[in-house]
C-alpha cells in the first residue's frame, strides 16, 4: 500500500483518525521508552548471584556492596544502599529491601496504565467513526437511489476506522502484555535475590 492510498483510507476514516492516530503514536512512543528504561535499569539475577556468592558464604558484607557498585541495573542499587544503611537486624533489612523494591517495581509500572486506556479507547474511536460514517451513508442514500455501490461503498469507507481502531488496540495491548511480562519477571529476580541476601543475613546474626 503506497503512501497515497493509506492517505486516502485515512480521509475516509473520518475525524476519529486523528485521535486513533495520537493513539498509535503514543502507544508507540511508551513502548520504545519501556525499552529503554527496562535495559538501563535491569539486572542480571544469574550473573549476580554468581558474583556475590562467595561474599555471601562468608558474609562479607563489605565486599557484597563493592560488587553492586560495579553492577548495573536495580537489583544491584538497592541492594547497595540497603546495606549502606547498615540495619540493625534481619527484620529492619527486610523492610528496608520492600520499600526500595515497591518503589522500583512502581517505576517499572509507570505508563502501563496509559496503554490499558489505549486498548480500551481505540476500539471505542473506531466504531464511534464508523457509526457516524454509516448515518453519512444512509443519509445519502435518498439522494442516490438505485445506485447500489453508493451503500456498499460507504460502508466500506464506514469500517476503516473500525478497523484501524482495533489495530491500535492490539498493537497497544502487546506492548503492554509485554512489559506487564517483564515487570513479572523483574518482582521475581527481586524476590530471589533479596531472600538470599535475607537468609544469609540472618545466619550470620545467630552465629
Amino acid at each position: 500500500m503506497d503512501l497515497s492510498t493509506t492517505l486516502q483510507l485515512f480521509s475516509k476514516g473520518g475525524l476519529v483518525m486523528y485521535p486513533l492516530l495520537a493513539c498509535s503514536i503514543l502507544s508507540f512512543a511508551i513502548g520504545l521508552e519501556r525499552f529503554l528504561f527496562h535495559r538501563v535499569h535491569h539486572t542480571d539475577t544469574t550473573a549476580f548471584l554468581f558474583l556475590i556468592k562467595p561474599a555471601l558464604d562468608q558474609h562479607d558484607w563489605n565486599k557484597i556492596q563493592e560488587i553492586c557498585q560495579s553492577v548495573s541495573g536495580d537489583i544491584a542499587r538497592i541492594l547497595e544502599h540497603s546495606l549502606a544503611e547498615h540495619p540493625n537486624n534481619p527484620q529492619t533489612l527486610q523492610q528496608i529491601l520492600e520499600t526500595k523494591s515497591s518503589l522500583a517495581a512502581a517505576r517499572l509500572r509507570e505508563r502501563l496504565s496509559t496503554l490499558e486506556n489505549i486498548v480500551t479507547v481505540a476500539p471505542l474511536l473506531g466504531l464511534l467513526g464508523t457509526v457516524v460514517g454509516m448515518i453519512h451513508t444512509f443519509g445519502a442514500i435518498t439522494l442516490q437511489s438505485g445506485q447500489p455501490h453508493a451503500i456498499t461503498g460507504g460502508v466500506g469507507e464506514a469500517l476503516v476506522a473500525t478497523g484501524t481502531g482495533l489495530s491500535v488496540a492490539i498493537f497497544a495491548f502487546v506492548i503492554h502484555s509485554y512489559f506487564v511480562n517483564r515487570l513479572d519477571k523483574e518482582i521475581t529476580n527481586m524476590e530471589e535475590v533479596f531472600g538470599n541476601i535475607l537468609i544469609h543475613f540472618t545466619r550470620n546474626k545467630h552465629l
